[in-house]
């Protein structure tokens, strides 16, 4: 799991909000998520409950290539019932991967490419109300094909589109995945698109 301490806050400035775990109940342990029941102390003393999801930790990567081409992809989410766009990414290789070496295979994975230029995007929480999970953004330049490497229960279509055309789309609402509509607007500030 990623360090979410990185966010830049005077951290005892705010010690004073912070809520302390009593004690936690599983409450059921699946291949990809977890969900927990901790009953906690809030700051006044009080107690409450809180339903978290525990996810291992992610990655996503804005490939741009020479031409100002993004690579995504269109992908069914079985939760939604749709097949929606969205950047390459997906899950660590448990706790111990690297981010940058997790966001280089599934890059590979996904799309068949790698890159020799990698910029970090920063963290993206999509859901901290209930979820634990931490996604790493990147853009990633210099592009190189190759072949792709899906698992067997991957199904995707690949393609590309300049920046400017997916950014549009993300401002029309026809790119609902959170981490995507993020990721390609920071890659496209910082790109200049």
């Amino acid at each position: 799991m990623f360090n979410i301490r990185e966010i830049d806050y005077n951290e005892e400035e705010y010690e004073r909000l912070h809520e302390k775990l009593v004690s936690r109940e599983d409450i059921f342990n699946g291949r990809i998520l977890h969900v927990l029941k901790d009953d906690i102390e809030l700051p006044n003393g009080h107690r409450s409950v809180r339903e978290v999801i525990a996810h291992v930790a992610a990655v996503c990567v804005v490939p741009v290539d020479a031409e100002g081409n993004v690579v995504l992809e269109r992908q069914y989410r079985y939760p939604i019932d749709a097949v929606i766009t969205e950047i390459p990414a997906g899950k660590l290789d448990g706790d111990g991967e690297d981010p940058l070496e997790g966001a280089k295979r599934e890059l590979r994975e996904e799309t068949g490419l790698t890159a020799d230029s990698w910029t970090d995007l920063g963290l993206f929480v999509p859901a901290a109300a209930y979820c634990a999970e931490t996604i790493r953004m990147y853009l990633a330049q210099d592009l190189h094909q190759g072949a792709q490497q899906l698992d067997d229960d991957e199904f995707l279509d690949v393609f590309r589109l300049p920046l400017k055309d997916a950014v549009q789309m993300v401002m029309d609402g026809r790119v609902p995945d959170a981490k995507t509509q993020a990721a390609l607007l920071k890659a496209a500030r910082i790109l200049g698109v």
